[in-house]
């Protein structure tokens, strides 16, 4: 079932939920893999990764914890503001932890590096970072990402956990918003 009143909104689907789907299995077997004999430590930054989140946890097959972390560096603006607060913490220590961060999308790079500084600062024997897209063009900050779904173009993408002023998070493709909905 398509969502049509959500996607009258974006101008494309850059990415379907099937196409989706099969990438986000495949992350879960490179993961699991990977993280043979051992638990990582899987942290989900709220709230846009939450949906990514809990589709490739289930396509992982070793024994995870489960973290949250919300952090905030764009408030209702579509630019970061290069400033990040921690909004919500984890709740268990990740020292002599294996860390695997999971995030959304991957931009400017500012919010991730200073988590990344953060995660190894508490301890974390590893840290690895997966994330469902990468926009390397608006990057400011080198950061490589472990685990990457789909390189995108430079365009404000919605759906499937990305938002726009906390609307759109349900759509199961990945569309770019038109750009009138957010240029005012």
């Amino acid at each position: 079932m398509k969502q049509t009143c959500l996607l009258k909104d974006c101008s494309k689907i850059l990415l379907t939920e099937e196409e989706i789907k099969v990438r986000v299995k495949e992350l879960g077997e490179q993961i699991t893999k990977d993280y043979q004999g051992k638990e990582p430590v899987m942290v989900c930054i709220l709230k846009g990764a939450s949906v990514f989140f809990v589709d490739l946890l289930r396509s992982i097959n070793l024994p995870v914890r489960m973290e949250f972390m919300a952090v905030s560096s764009y408030g209702n603006s579509t630019d970061t503001s290069g400033v990040v607060r921690i909004l919500k913490d984890l709740d268990h220590s990740v020292y002599g932890k294996d860390v695997i961060i999971v995030e959304d999308i991957v931009d400017t790079g500012l919010t991730l590096s200073y988590i990344k500084r953060e995660m190894l600062g508490r301890g974390a024997t590893s840290l690895a970072i997966a994330a469902l897209l990468d926009k390397p063009e608006r990057r400011k900050k080198p950061l490589e990402v472990d685990y990457k779904g789909f390189t995108i173009p430079n365009e404000f993408v919605v759906g499937y956990g990305l938002d726009y002023q906390e609307r759109y998070r349900n759509m199961r493709d990945i569309g770019v918003l038109k750009e009138e909905l957010y240029s005012k």
